[in-house]
């Protein structure tokens, strides 16, 4: 496993960190917490030493599946991540989304992130994650309602009571990160990022670079779409929200396929399996310092945490770039 260093922090974070949103179940067709379990205890004993979670992964279960998980690890050998300004019990803010919670009950979820709400989260997810402390605390989605003065000053407060180590955000754009900034010493930008997602290469990620701030690369695969496990005519299980995915469709799965295909040589050339050669270029790309793996299973996180055994040559990550400009997804 290779270690990065997120910017102006003391954090050493592995460069393939856990992402614990498919192990609270939400949009995930449930959760099996045993499983989760020993998928976190896996991933830290092949070397991934940080956690990513959030409270509305399952309105609460991810947050206490990790701190379950992390029982019997010295608090000081892994990195525990997690968000806040998403409520699904208080209708203030930005109205997100109607959805569901794991036991199929109706709820609405909204992003908050007055000063508020942002204390009382706090205090929740210590309790949840059975922690006194957090290491790195981000702002989950951009508020509206709420000035990111009023947000970044709030956070600050935490970092000097002790109660969070450092400031992050979260799908801010270069704008939004900037004014953050003026704040708070934020110290990292999570935003997704894959394959077929590279937006961010335009303006945030030079932006990053220049300002010495860490991108946390998260949906590297795509939701499973680049594995190559997801073939046209694939059906997804119940409550599984890439059921209706634009990213999913018939026609977007038989072009990543063609794609995968014909970069799989350089995978068995390393023995990698498709989704550890993605993993492998997403954090050899410029300004990525961190990228998230979801898992399920102990199996799963085993794989990513190998992803970066082998070093790919300069020549193959420039192949698989060049293969991807005629990769376009259909919207």
């Amino acid at each position: 496993m290779k270690y990065r260093k997120i910017a102006d922090s003391d954090l050493n974070l592995s460069a393939i960190a856990f992402g614990a949103w498919a192990a609270g179940g939400w949009m995930w067709g449930g959760t099996e917490q045993n499983d989760s379990i020993r998928a976190i205890e896996a991933a830290f004993d092949n070397g991934i030493n940080a956690i990513d979670t959030a409270p509305i992964y399952g309105q609460g279960v991810s947050e206490e599946i990790v701190g379950e998980a992390l029982l019997g690890i010295p608090r000081d050998k892994v990195y525990i991540l997690t968000k806040y300004g998403m409520r699904w019990d208080l209708a203030k803010g930005d109205f997100a989304m109607h959805s569901q919670d794991n036991r199929g009950r109706p709820i609405d979820v909204y992003k908050y992130a007055g000063a508020e709400s942002i204390i009382k989260e706090c205090e929740d997810s210590l309790r949840r994650l059975r922690t006194d402390y957090i290491d790195l605390y981000q702002i989950h989605w951009p508020d509206s309602t709420t000035s990111i003065e009023e947000s970044m000053k709030a956070v600050e407060s935490l970092v000097k009571s002790g109660k969070i180590r450092y400031a992050g955000v979260c799908n801010y754009n270069r704008a939004k990160l900037e004014e953050a900034m003026k704040f708070a010493p934020v110290v990292s930008n999570q935003v997704p990022y894959s394959m077929v997602r590279r937006d961010i290469e335009n303006e945030l990620v030079p932006f990053c670079i220049q300002n010495k701030k860490s991108i946390l690369a998260y949906s590297p695969m795509e939701r499973g779409l680049l594995t190559g496990k997801m073939k046209p005519g694939h059906e997804f299980g119940t409550g599984d929200h890439r059921a209706s995915h634009p990213a999913f469709k018939e026609e977007n799965l038989r072009r990543v396929n063609k794609f995968l295909d014909s970069v799989r040589y350089i995978a068995q050339a390393h023995k990698l399996s498709l989704g550890q050669l993605v993993l492998n270029w997403t954090v050899h790309q410029p300004g990525i310092t961190i990228a998230l793996a979801g898992a399920r299973t102990p199996e799963q996180s085993i794989q990513n945490a190998k992803a970066l055994n082998v070093m790919l040559g300069h020549d193959e990550l420039d192949f698989i770039t060049e293969g991807l400009q005629n990769l376009q997804l259909v919207r």
